[in-house]
Order: C-alpha cells, then structure tokens, then sequence
C-alpha cells in the first residue's frame, strides 16, 4: 500500500494508494496543503479516482471540492452531509474501490452528524471520531454526545484490535497507535457506560476552532474562503512597491491616482500624501464621480493590503483598467517612515 500523511499543523490529511496499480484515494485534504498534496500524488505516481472528506469540517477549509474540479474525480462524502457538488454519497457498510484498494466506509455520527470513518485492511481512517488518545468534540453544529457514543462503542471498538489508527487531528504530535490500545489507554473510552461518557463530553470546555464561521461556511455551501478571493483577485492585478510609490508621490506624478480605501476615521488619521478617499463599501457606487476617466493609473491601498487587493480587482472589472494595488498596506507604510497627511478636523 502506498500511503502518505500530509500534517498542517494539527490537521491530518492521507493519500492511501494501491501499490500494484497505483489507483488511490486523497483523505480530507486541507486548502493550504492543495499543492503539496497534488505533489504528493504526482511523485508517487498515483492515479486518484476519489476525494473523501469524512466530515464536514469547522477547524479548516476543505481542499477536496477544488481537486476534484481540478482532476475530473468524484467527490466522496456521507449522504448526510449538505455540502454541494458531492458526487457520491457513501452510507453505512459501503465500499470504495481503488485498484486493488478496499475501503469501507462506516458511518459514525457524534462529533458531526455526517461523519464517516474508513476502514481497510490494516488501518481504520477515524476522521474526528476517534483520535488518538481523545475523542472528537461534540459541541460543535450537529454534534452529539449520544451518537458519538455509539459510534465507538458499537463500532469502532468493535473492529479488529490489530487496526492501527489515523484521525483527522493530531495536535499532540502522538505516535500511530491501534484499536487496541486506545480501548486501554485513552482516557475518554474508559467511560464505558452511556451516561458516564455523555456526561463527560458535555463537561468538556475545548476553546472554538479559529475560523469556525468561515470554515462552515465554505464547507457547507462550497463558496470560496476569503484566501481564494485574495490569492484570485492578486492573480488578475499588477501591484506597486512602496518605494516606487514613494518616488512618484514625492515627484508629484501627475499620472497617477492614489485611492484610499480605508473608512473615513484611518483614512483621516493619516494617508498617503494627495491620496483620494473612497471606502471599499462604496466603491462601485461613487467611482464614476469621483474618477470620471477609467484610463487613469490608479494605485489602491488600505491598512493591510487585502483590501486594496480586491479593490484593485473590483475596478478593473469595471473597465478601469490600470487598476493596481499596493505591494504592503498603511501599517508597513507608516512603519517604513514613509510621508503621511493627515486630513484637518472639521471646524
């Protein structure tokens, strides 16, 4: 078996391929590792005829929507899950087959109503139901402590001791353990009646995942996370450096338009010198007036640079095509001791 764990962070994602055939799978893929990922299966020469997501996740954004897009191949999850453009959805006992790759899929609700865990010849891929010396959290949108119970005492403590373990988190850095061994020695499972166990987990007081709204949100609806807009909208425009900037302000380039796009309180505390001021929630509605001529050169700029990044993208779909954005935002600006302007207070 070919197999390959891809770590960002705390988060596990798998390539699990068959060796003689080199048909596989890609396990919960994470966005940020999409490239490495695709790395992965490439230098291992691996054919994937799925992408599985065995939940839907709130801690980080799924990659599995974009590969399949990407490499033409279904995407995999429980047919409880309400995420769009899954292709196949899997229910309890069915099997996956990748070459020679067996893989059975067991449902196993509790951390999320959708959850699914896979099972193959020597190793069981737990998703969050089962972690490594933990279990999934079950406060969390659809989570449950009562179907988490079963779905570790009624399955996946039935399975074969011999299964070595791979969830979908392992933020302690753990070594691979097995089926086995988490009966005896995670902490979580010696609560082994019903009541003692649900009690435990709703005691538990875990901090909320960074990202928790936006990471629903994506994942539930397959919309686009707020780094796919940026890194969309950076591919479509040029950008200015701050000391080329700097030169033209100080060279009074009669060329070039500095447009603001920070509310009106930064903007007044302190700007680029001659620098126009339309707020980005504004943009599409007073641009005409305030830049009548869409063939100036405009540089966009804000606190941090993202949103002058999709300003600058939002005008040139208007058809101001000059449209860029400064390389670094205010705060670098400032910091770099490069002139500011104040605007006078208001008598």
């Amino acid at each position: 078996m070919i197999f390959e764990e891809i770590r960002s962070g705390g988060c596990c994602s798998y390539l699990v391929a068959c060796d003689e055939t080199c048909a596989g799978v890609v396990v919960d893929p994470e966005l940020s590792q999409i490239d490495r990922t695709l790395a992965l299966v490439a230098k291992a020469g691996v054919r994937l005829h799925y992408v599985i997501d065995t939940h839907t996740h709130a801690d980080h954004f799924t990659a599995s929507r974009e590969l399949a897009r990407r490499l033409g191949i279904p995407r995999v999850m429980h047919r409880a899950s309400i995420a769009p453009e899954v292709d196949v959805r899997v229910d309890d006992g069915e099997t996956l087959i990748a070459g020679r790759l067996r893989i059975r899929a067991l449902a196993t609700p509790g951390h999320t109503d959708d959850s699914i865990s896979l099972v193959l010849a020597d190793r069981v891929l737990t998703g969050d139901t089962l972690l490594r010396g933990a279990t999934g959290r079950t406060d969390l949108p659809t989570g449950d402590p009562e179907a988490l119970y079963d779905s570790l005492f009624g399955k996946l403590l039935q399975l074969d001791d011999s299964l070595a373990v791979y969830p979908g988190h392992n933020y302690k850095d753990l070594p691979v353990s097995t089926i086995g061994q988490e009966k005896a020695q995670n902490p979580r499972l010696q609560k082994r009646e019903r009541e003692a166990f649900v009690e435990q987990m709703r005691a538990l007081n875990i901090g909320m995942p960074d990202h928790l709204t936006e990471a629903l949100r994506t994942n539930r609806t397959g919309g686009k996370t707020v780094a796919q807009l940026l890194s969309e909208a950076s591919r479509r425009i040029a950008f200015v450096s701050m000391e080329e900037l700097r030169e033209r302000v100080e060279s009074g380039c009669a060329n070039l338009v500095v447009l603001d796009t920070r509310e009106s309180d930064a903007f007044d505390g302190g700007h680029v010198p001659g620098a126009r001021h339309v707020p980005r929630g504004q943009l599409e509605l007073r641009i005409d007036q305030v830049l009548p001529d869409p063939t100036v050169r405009i540089v966009t700029c804000c606190e941090f640079e993202k949103i002058s990044t999709l300003a600058a993208d939002t005008l040139r779909t208007m058809g101001y095509v000059r449209a860029v954005a400064l390389d670094g935002g205010m705060k670098a600006w400032r910091e770099a001791g490069f002139p500011v302007e104040a605007t006078a207070p208001k008598a």
